[in-house]
């Protein structure tokens, strides 16, 4: 079917300089996340079958819907019987099904080499499309290796967590063969101080029932959950399944939240009322075993702020290359270009980065350093997106702050990463005690900077600044002024190892050494020719 072109002459005037809607290619486009993922041993041909299904129309169309037709809470059948059930638009089914079919979920654990790499880059990727059904995604990856603390438990979930289909029917385990997990742990008294949870887990058998409240319970659709209780033995994680054998198991959704962004998916507040559940890990220690999923999770919120900056400076770059202004193309002109590649530093370095922690993921010897990059690489991305994303859509003026381009929903979803299970204070403190706990965490990281010496000197002197103001750890006042230099010398090496001169020096010289005001743009000396060429072909041509 063959549509016409839309109307130009309008008879008050002619529609002239707006750029067409941008098309995106997402991997054809995107020249870093080639090269990094080329240079890995990943599997590659998984990651572009998504990036090319994320680039259809359909896929694209399915985000906008998804976003403006948000989920919406039954909590009764027309008789009154209580459903507790959350129906979501058709669109989120299609990005979900679309996503889990092409192992979003499942490819870290199928046991090819750099699986966590290749997840990483989904991630990436969905977050430029649609961020909500991202989480439901990422705490269904997360929780394979949470599972791993019963064997049985693990046996009849394990499989069903790593199937390739979406099946979002309201039924009991057994009688599905794919299913997604949640999470379910902060309460109004506590938030991040989980040593305060209320919930009691009374024994059932060979199970427990809980009683109690969850704040915050994320996809309450999932068909379990992970979370904590109170045992006789002390603070326990539990799974507890959404659906049970001939019944609804007593989950009880209170109200969904009415977020800022995030609007495809559901969060709710959830009650348990004698809600079964099977102990998972040893009594007393349901922190140590949820933590497990925490760790994973990390990875992607650590990797989604990348995705979100990345997406935004496309659309500012299509709109730049497209639109004039006083005879120029705005990507020609001397001020924007300096700005859009001082952007493109922050973007690029998310990405180098976030896959260099996921690599680690994939290398059980660098477990160590795998738990305290990750960390620092979820407290710098986050800190950037925000502002990243503003000042792409202020390239855009006034259309930038319509909907009718992504960079609103973008910008409200720029945010939740840095929020979601451990704020920026969380985070340092957890950067500072595993540094303190596990030397083998401070030694890996150490080398891991100075790994990078010798390549560039304004790098070497503000690494050798850095190791010596801090001989030992800060005090806690100082944990973010330390998190933030130890997280940005992070990415200048990984920068240095994998980027092009013109990105590793532009990114060193403006963040590590300095040479930057507080503001994007405020920075002088950049190749900027070859730093827009990485972001869309053809960009930093004059």
């Amino acid at each position: 079917m063959t549509h016409s072109a839309a109307r130009t002459d309008l008879g008050t005037h002619r529609v002239e300089n707006q750029p067409d809607l941008r098309k995106p290619e997402l991997w054809d486009d995107d020249l870093p996340l080639r090269d990094y993922l080329n240079s890995n041993d990943g599997p590659i041909d998984p990651v572009i079958r998504f990036a090319n299904a994320l680039s259809e129309p359909e896929s694209r169309e399915a985000g906008l819907a998804a976003n403006s037709n948000p989920p919406q809470l039954r909590l009764f059948d027309s008789g009154g019987r209580r459903l507790d059930e959350v129906r979501f638009h058709p669109a989120y089914h299609h990005l979900m099904s679309l996503g889990i079919g092409h192992g979003y979920s499942a490819i870290a654990w199928e046991g090819e080499r750099g699986g966590h790499v290749a997840h990483a880059a989904m991630v990436y990727l969905m977050s430029q499309v649609e961020p909500g059904v991202c989480c439901p995604m990422t705490m269904t990856y997360a929780a394979v290796p949470a599972l791993e603390a019963d064997p049985t438990l693990a046996s009849r979930w394990r499989p069903r967590l790593l199937a390739r289909n979406y099946d979002p029917a309201p039924r009991p385990i057994d009688l599905k063969d794919s299913a997604t997990i949640g999470m379910a742990m902060t309460e109004k008294q506590g938030g991040s101080d989980l040593r305060t949870v209320a919930t009691r887990a009374e024994p059932h058998g060979d199970a427990c029932r809980l009683t109690g409240h969850k704040w915050f319970c994320s996809a309450p659709m999932s068909d379990a959950f992970l979370t904590l209780a109170q045992s006789p033995g002390g603070l326990t994680c539990f799974l507890v399944p959404r659906w049970l054998e001939g019944e609804r198991n007593e989950i009880r959704i209170q109200r969904l939240k009415e977020k800022l962004g995030n609007k495809a998916n559901a969060s709710a507040e959830i009650e348990y009322h004698g809600a079964l559940a099977y102990q998972l890990g040893e009594e007393g220690q349901g922190v140590r075993t949820i933590i497990e999923m925490v760790h994973y999770t990390r990875l992607d919120t650590a990797m989604a702020p990348a995705g979100l900056m990345r997406g935004a400076l496309a659309e500012a770059m299509h709109w730049c290359m497209r639109r004039k202004a006083f005879r120029h193309r705005l990507v020609d002109q001397p001020l924007m270009r300096n700005l859009l590649a001082d952007l493109a530093l922050e973007v690029e370095a998310a990405l180098a980065l976030g896959l260099r922690v996921a690599a680690a993921f994939d290398d059980a010897r660098q477990r160590a350093f795998a738990r305290v990059a990750v960390a620092l690489a979820k407290f710098l991305s986050n800190k950037r997106a925000p502002n990243v994303i503003y000042e792409c859509m202020e390239t855009l003026g006034g259309m930038g702050y319509v909907e009718d381009t992504p960079l609103p929903m973008l910008y409200r979803e720029a945010p939740l990463n840095s929020i979601w299970e451990g704020s920026g204070n969380v985070i340092c403190l957890d950067v500072l005690r595993t540094l303190d706990r596990f030397p083998e965490a401070a030694d890996a990281l150490r080398g891991e900077l100075e790994s990078a010496v010798t390549a560039n000197r304004q790098y070497d002197s503000a690494l050798s600044e850095h190791l010596a103001r801090w001989p030992v750890l800060p005090e806690e006042s100082e944990a973010r002024l330390f998190v933030e230099r130890s997280a940005t010398l992070l990415a200048a090496a990984a920068l240095i190892r994998s980027a092009p001169a013109a990105v590793s020096d532009g990114y060193v010289g403006s963040r590590v050494s300095g040479n930057r005001g507080d503001l994007a743009g405020t920075v002088a000396g950049l190749d900027t020719s070859t730093i827009l060429d990485r972001v869309l072909p053809g960009a930093g041509a004059t």
